[in-house]
């Protein structure tokens, strides 16, 4: 069995001349004919190059791995009861799921409180990010939980004024933190500002906390989709011109006379734009945990991607020393942005075997009575089973699950289907449902009772689709809760699920299905 889809793939627009005859180890056709156009990646490399490192088409795509693990969550199994209930009265009028709670608290003080036990946990600098913004802020604050605003933002703002290599005035950023805060409700939510080496150079979080009040503001080492820094394709040579001089790794180099002179006359059509990769050490995170405290930030966060087992343990061993407040911890190998797409599906640790390795650690820090940050894992959740294993799995550390994709994707679907309603060109697939956003949305008119005609309708589509998906997000967990008969997130355990075989049990330290209640099982039988 092949893990791997190799030199064919949607993602970089490729396929093969041969594609019921494919080596399985390299991917090539089996016979190689002379003549051949170059379908392949392989071929699509001679002709485009290094533009063939990443998924295509550019700016209107979210990405994820095609590498199928021999391990994931689809391994687990969620294990309900039939008796009791944990947290509510074992009364089976009160003990239903729409009274599950799914708050959640978390920080130092406790001062973060969400409606529901997820965030988005970065979406930065791209065009899909930028484009469906205004729902993905809305939406996020309309359900009351937490949205990141990811690396790069300042830096790729061209209107951002910057001044001694310091920024003190920006667009972007600004209209980011607003259409978050002017939908913000009842104190629910937190909206993040997070920061990479650039972000870090250029003040970024000191100018968000003392210009834009941001209490929330994370510290960023890496992704589940690459171990380099964030990449993105600039089509626009001023623009190339102008990241260059704000630091930017910019290839080609856009002030290079050859290289303008190629650009110009069509040799390449795209520049890359490229972060530099952190250098991570004790002394020098605490120092800079101690500039933002110093600076005003309330809460601080620090996200770390699918790095090496040494490097979890560093992430969860400073987050405990320096008393952070969030830890999240994203699994391969997924993302919105321009990862390389074989970096993408070859690199890093998978999400169960991460968040297996991280409730050991964890596991360790506070049985010796250690600090502990609230903990959130990432790594393609989307629906609410996922969610629940997740929660599970990490359980009584991980308070949160990170997504990102599927919140884009719920955004997209609602602007586009704003637009066809506006133009009055609703697919049928669609229209079944009816030609108004109240019909289509599910959620429509329970806004429109809360905001009133006025208000309801400067809401973007955009926004209604998250809020949607979300509100199907949370009934779907708290059916699954209440099958398991928690009915708040404190009483979630290890103990809800179950490894569906040997290996999963090996990795997750989970008891074999088979293996479930032992014990519990022959004390009944026996009784």
């Amino acid at each position: 069995m092949s893990f791997s889809r190799v030199n064919t793939s949607a993602a970089t627009l490729t396929k093969n001349r041969t594609e019921g005859s494919v080596t399985p180890s390299s991917g090539m056709c089996v016979t190689c004919v002379d003549g051949c156009i170059g379908m392949c990646e392989i071929g699509k490399s001679a002709y485009r190059g290094h533009e063939v490192i990443y998924p295509q088409p550019f700016g209107v795509i979210t990405t994820a791995a095609e590498k199928q693990y021999p391990v994931d969550y689809s391994h687990l199994n969620i294990m309900g009861t039939c008796v009791g209930a944990h947290g509510i009265e074992p009364d089976s009028d009160k003990a239903i799921f729409p009274a599950v709670n799914l708050e959640v608290r978390i920080g130092h003080d406790k001062g973060i409180k969400f409606k529901y036990p997820w965030l988005i946990s970065g979406i930065g600098s791209t065009d899909i990010a930028k484009n469906n913004w205004e729902g993905l802020a809305i939406g996020s604050a309309l359900a009351g939980t937490g949205l990141t605003i990811g690396e790069n933002v300042v830096g790729m703002d061209t209107q951002a004024v910057i001044e001694k290599g310091k920024v003190i005035d920006t667009v972007d950023l600004k209209r980011r933190v607003k259409l978050y805060r002017d939908y913000q409700k009842d104190g629910f939510g937190a909206i993040i500002v997070q920061a990479n080496v650039e972000d870090t150079r250029l003040g970024v979080q000191e100018y968000a906390i003392n210009e834009l009040g941001v209490e929330c503001v994370e510290i960023k080492w890496g992704q589940g989709a690459k171990n380099i820094g964030g990449e993105v394709k600039i089509r626009d040579l001023k623009k190339a011109q102008l990241l260059h001089e704000r630091g930017y790794i910019v290839l080609p180099d856009p002030t290079n006379p050859s290289g303008i002179e190629a650009f110009q006359n069509g040799s390449f059509k795209e520049f890359e734009r490229h972060s530099r990769v952190g250098m991570v050490s004790e002394e020098s995170f605490a120092q800079r945990i101690n500039e933002l405290r110093k600076a005003g930030a309330k809460y601080i966060f620090l996200k770390t991607g699918a790095y090496r087992p040494a490097d979890l343990a560093r992430a969860l061993s400073f987050a405990s020393k320096c008393k952070l407040d969030l830890l999240t911890v994203d699994g391969a190998s997924g993302g919105t942005g321009m990862s390389p797409w074989r970096m993408m599906n070859e690199w890093g640790v998978p999400p169960i075997y991460l968040h297996s390795l991280l409730y050991t650690y964890a596991k360790r820090l506070a049985d010796r009575n250690q600090y502990l940050p609230a903990i959130a894992v990432g790594g393609g959740f989307t629906f609410e089973d996922l969610i629940f294993k997740g929660l599970s799995l990490g359980s009584p550390y991980v308070k949160l699950i990170g997504m990102a994709r599927s919140p884009v994707a719920a955004a997209m679907v609602g602007k586009t289907i704003g637009r066809a309603i506006e133009a009055n060109q609703i697919p049928v697939y669609v229209e079944r449902f009816g030609s108004t956003k109240e019909e289509i949305f599910v959620t429509a008119s329970e806004l429109r009772r809360e905001f009133g005609n006025g208000e309801f309708d400067k809401i973007p589509a955009g926004a209604i689709g998250l809020y949607t998906y979300y509100e199907r997000l949370a009934q779907g967990l708290r059916q699954l809760m209440a099958g398991c008969r928690k009915f708040s997130l404190e009483h979630m355990s290890r103990d809800d699920v179950a490894a569906l075989t040997p290996d999963a049990a090996s990795i997750t330290g989970l008891r074999y299905i088979m293996d479930v209640d032992e014990g519990r099982v022959e004390e009944i039988l026996d009784k």
